[in-house]
């Protein structure tokens, strides 16, 4: 079930009447009922797919309270392990499989070994990576004593299926997420109405910006040899924005959803495309994975290893940097195997990992190099230096192979780059031509908002907000794409 289909908006209004109105007296009932809902709407899929969420979640709850109450070390790090080993074992099994299968075929042909192997059919289940992390971050909490591990299974259930953030995140942290269950939620209107304000403008992300740029992005880069440079450039460019009005959408009507049932997802896009390095970017996009990775592998990484060595210099650098680079390097290189099975998604995560690396390296140096240049001029430069450096590794991302990849860039860098691009024609460019440029004024405007339609109600007329409702939903109305374009995290 999506969240741009009919099927939900009849489905939503539903389980928010029952949910406030009718089981609203006891907690016990408003999240057994939220368990329901949820497995419905992930089993509108496949059903097939609840019984890994199920596994998961009722593994991950029996861990937890064996962790928490074992005293013997060795006992609760075997506990963890093994957890971990379930919830990684599944997430492997169905999302990598076929793909070293496949690559072990191709390995051994490079030597002229022919081998033979039947790759199973083996269906992805829809947020296997997002709900198996934020199991993950449950048992690890636990363990690290951040957190109690909970006896009450209904909460913790409901914490692992909640439907808003299922199959896309944003990724809950269960020592942030998990006690919203355990206590009370009043309906609260203010709250109520920002986050119905966050899922238009999450639903005008997605259906106007997003899947307008995805019909020129598919038209481009499924033919990509019979295209100039420049509409090659053209399509990477635009697929930016699809991918940034579909996730980060994606995420406005799940954090939106959770609001109208009294619940607080982390944020998890902060205008990204207004970075100045990649650092920043990072810090802006996908919050909710960038910073699991962060605290789960970078931190116990980089910072356990370079606690163990001598404070010295090799080839003029001090060895807890060559560890932070390490780190960062091989954290991305997961990130890029997060997104896919597939070497297009590792050369991403590997080219954000050496920038990041670079910046380490070079911090002191740049800031020295840029101190005498205007701040306008510098920041001005600096977002366009990592918007391009961004497009560059989506062309890896959008790739089904890391052959297309090569292909498409010896495309843009020809003659033919300095043509004027010519897109097909058959698709209406107007939503291009005019609404991005103002979508992005309007993203810049609201910049320090939580989410760009956030709106003040007490310096804001009554009337001037319905102006913007208004126009909002007139414009969801002409140019909203109705063909249900799958969210592209859907695949991850």
């Amino acid at each position: 079930m999506q969240f741009n289909t009919l099927i939900f908006a009849i489905f939503l209004p539903i389980v928010f009447i029952f949910y406030w109105f009718v089981i609203n007296k006891k907690l016990l009932y408003q999240n057994l009922f939220l368990i329901i809902a949820s497995y419905v709407f992930y089993g509108w899929w496949d059903w097939r797919f609840l019984i890994l969420l199920f596994i998961s979640s009722l593994s991950d709850f029996i861990f937890g309270f064996l962790i928490d109450n074992e005293t013997n070390q060795r006992k609760r790090k075997l506990f963890l392990i093994l957890s971990l080993c379930i919830n990684l074992g599944m997430l492997c099994f169905f999302k990598y499989f076929n793909f070293f299968i496949d690559s072990f075929i191709d390995l051994f042909s490079l030597f002229g070994i022919t081998l033979h192997a039947t790759t199973l059919n083996i269906i992805l289940p829809i947020g296997i990576s997002f709900y198996t992390f934020q199991s993950m971050s449950y048992t690890i909490a636990v363990y690290w004593r951040q957190m109690k591990s909970t006896k009450d299974i209904i909460s913790f259930f409901s914490y692992l299926s909640f439907f808003p953030q299922l199959v896309a995140g944003p990724i809950g942290r269960a020592k942030n997420l998990l006690p919203q269950f355990s206590k009370k939620r009043i309906f609260e209107y203010e709250k109520a109405a920002d986050g119905m304000r966050q899922i238009l403008w999450g639903l005008f992300k997605k259906i106007v910006i997003a899947d307008n740029c995805a019909v020129f992005v598919n038209s481009i880069f499924n033919n990509y040899s019979y295209h100039s440079g420049s509409t090659l450039a053209f399509g990477v460019l635009l697929f930016a924005f699809q991918i940034y009005g579909d996730f980060s959408g994606y995420s406005d009507m799940a954090i939106g959803i959770a609001r109208l049932f009294g619940f607080e997802l982390m944020q998890n896009f902060r205008f990204p495309y207004f970075s100045k390095n990649i650092t920043g970017f990072w810090q802006r996009w996908h919050i909710s994975l960038s910073t699991w990775f962060r605290d789960y592998v970078y931190f116990p990484l980089a910072y356990s290893t370079s606690r163990k060595l001598p404070k010295e210099k090799y080839l003029g650098i001090q060895t807890d940097k060559i560890i932070y680079i390490i780190a960062t390097t091989f954290t991305f290189f997961l990130c890029g195997l997060w997104h896919g099975a597939s070497l297009g998604f590792i050369m991403f995560g590997l080219l954000h990992g050496l920038a990041l690396s670079y910046e380490i390296l070079t911090k002191k140096l740049r800031k020295n190099w840029l101190k005498n240049i205007p701040v306008f001029i510098n920041s001005s430069f600096s977002v366009l230096l990592t918007f391009l450096f961004w497009n560059i590794s989506l062309v890896f991302f959008r790739s089904p192979n890391i052959h297309t990849a090569i292909g498409f860039f010896k495309g843009i860098f020809s003659y033919s780059f300095f043509s004027i691009p010519h897109p097909d024609t058959r698709y209406n460019p107007l939503t291009i031509a005019v609404l991005l440029p103002a979508f992005l004024i309007f993203e810049w405007i609201q910049r320090n908002k939580q989410h760009a339609l956030q709106i003040d109600t007490t310096k804001n007329p009554k009337f001037l907000r319905w102006v913007y409702y208004f126009i909002i939903v007139f414009l969801i109305g002409m140019f909203g794409q109705t063909n249900d374009i799958p969210f592209i995290y859907f695949q991850f």
